[in-house]
C-alpha cells in the first residue's frame, strides 16, 4: 500500500495520543478512517477534530480485550466503508510492578489489552485486508518490546510478544500484497502513564501514577504528531519494523551492542536521583 489516498484504515486507541495523531495524519493524506477507543469522550474529540476531513470518518466505542466486540467492529467497518485496507492496533495500557509483587489481575489486564487486543484486531481484520488485495497490519509494540526493564515485566512480556507475532506474520504474508509492520516507540508524549496502573518503581519502591507521570514527561522526547508521521511513512514504504524516537534508536543499538550487559546500564539510569523525584 504505497498511498493512503482513498484507503480505509481502522485504528484502535484513537481517542488520544498516537492513535489520534495517526487518524489526523492519515486523513490529511486522503484516507478514510474507522476509529475506536474505550474512552468515548476522547474518541468524540478526535472525530470532531476530523470534521473538515474530505474522507469518511466512522467511530465506535471499543474494548480491544473483548474478542467478540473487536470482530463485530470489523464487520461494522466493512459494512460502513465497503472495504478495509489496514488495521493499526494501537490501543495500550501501562503497568509498573515487580514480578514478586505483581497481582495476576494486573498482569492479565495488561496482557488482555496489549497482547490479546493486537491478536483480536489482527485476526478480525486480516481476512478483509487480504480480500482487498493490498494493505497493512500495523502493530504497536514498544522499545520495551526490544529491551527488558525492571518493574516493566508485564508490559515487556506483552510488547515482546507483539513483536514476535508481527515478525512471523510478515513472513507469512509474503507475496499477498499485504504487509505487517512492528512499531517500536520510545518515550512519546501521551497519557499512557496517567491512564495506567503503577505500584512500584524499578527498585521495588512504592510509586504513584502521578509521580511516574512526572518522570515520564521529563523523559518523553517525541510528540504524537511526529510519531504518527514516522509510522505512516514506514507503513507506506511497506517496511517490517520501525523505531520511533532517538531514544528508541539509542536503546535498540545498546541492546544489539551489549545484549547481556545493557540491563546494568538501563538499571543505573532508572535509579539515578533525577529519575526518583
Amino acid at each position: 500500500m504505497r498511498s493512503a489516498n482513498e484507503k480505509v484504515i481502522a485504528i484502535t486507541g484513537a481517542g488520544s495520543g498516537i492513535g489520534r495523531a495517526l487518524a489526523l495524519h492519515l486523513a490529511e493524506k486522503g484516507a478514510h478512517v474507522a476509529l475506536s477507543d474505550i474512552n468515548e469522550v476522547g474518541l468524540a474529540e478526535t472525530v470532531s477534530m476530523l470534521g473538515t476531513s474530505p474522507g469518511r470518518v466512522t467511530s465506535q466505542r471499543l474494548d480491544v480485550s473483548d474478542k467478540a466486540g473487536v470482530f463485530a467492529w470489523a464487520e461494522q467497518v466493512e459494512a460502513d466503508h465497503g472495504v478495509v485496507h489496514g488495521i493499526i492496533n494501537n490501543a495500550g495500557v501501562s503497568l509498573s510492578s515487580t514480578v514478586a509483587n505483581m497481582s495476576y489481575e494486573d498482569l492479565e489486564w495488561v496482557m488482555n489489552i496489549n497482547f490479546w487486543g493486537v491478536i483480536h484486531g489482527t485476526k478480525a481484520f486480516l481476512p478483509k485486508i487480504l480480500a482487498a488485495g493490498e494493505g497493512s497490519v500495523v502493530n504497536i509494540s514498544s522499545i520495551f518490546g526490544i529491551v527488558g526493564i525492571p518493574s516493566q515485566s508485564a508490559y515487556n512480556a506483552a510488547k515482546f510478544a507483539v513483536r514476535g507475532f508481527t515478525e512471523a506474520l510478515r513472513q507469512e504474508l509474503l507475496g499477498t500484497g499485504v504487509y505487517a509492520l512492528s512499531v517500536h516507540p520510545g518515550g512519546i508524549k501521551t497519557n499512557i502513564v496517567n491512564n495506567g496502573r503503577h505500584r512500584e518503581d524499578a527498585s521495588g519502591r512504592p510509586i504513584t501514577t502521578e509521580k511516574l507521570g512526572r518522570q515520564f514527561d521529563k523523559m518523553a522526547q517525541t510528540t504524537p504528531t511526529k510519531a504518527a508521521q514516522i509510522i505512516v511513512r514506514a507503513m507506506l514504504q511497506e517496511r517490517g519494523r520501525v523505531l520511533v524516537g532517538t531514544d528508541a534508536v539509542w536503546m535498540d543499538r545498546m541492546q544489539r551492542t551489549f545484549p547481556e550487559d545493557y540491563a546494568a546500564i538501563t538499571r543505573r539510569i532508572a535509579q539515578m536521583p533525577g529519575n526518583r523525584k
